[in-house]
């Protein structure tokens, strides 16, 4: 039975692809599921047989072990991920503007329910 190996969901194309050759060099046979037409389904790298699993994960365990110590070599060791608070410093009216439509979001999500809840 086919078992999920690697998602390809917020993938950048150049790992996925790195992903599908090392699985080729491997010689484990695999399929590939995309996100559909209108990006709802599940896009996936799967391993058809279940006795290549075990193989199938050391091997992306060591490429993703590679590939982050390759990745921070390049950066630096100075990079520092973005937060929320780095972005605001950065962009305030972006970030502002950015929390007040998510308030106006959930505002209007969640005012029905109060409208309920105080008539009865």
């Amino acid at each position: 039975m086919a078992k999920i190996i690697f998602r390809l969901r917020l993938v950048p194309e150049e790992e996925a692809d790195e992903v599908r050759l090392l699985l080729e060099d491997s010689h484990i046979p695999w399929f590939e599921t995309s996100a559909g037409r209108w990006g709802v389904s599940f896009p996936a790298l799967w391993v058809r047989d279940d006795d290549d699993l075990p193989r199938a994960r050391q091997l992306l365990e060591e490429y993703q072990r590679a590939r982050t110590e390759r990745i921070r070599a390049e950066r630096g060791e100075d990079f520092v991920p973005e937060t929320i608070i780095s972005r605001f410093l950065q962009r305030p009216l972006a970030t502002l503007a950015v929390f007040g439509f998510v308030a106006i979001v959930v505002y209007f999500s969640i005012r029905p329910f109060f409208s309920i809840l105080s008539q009865g």
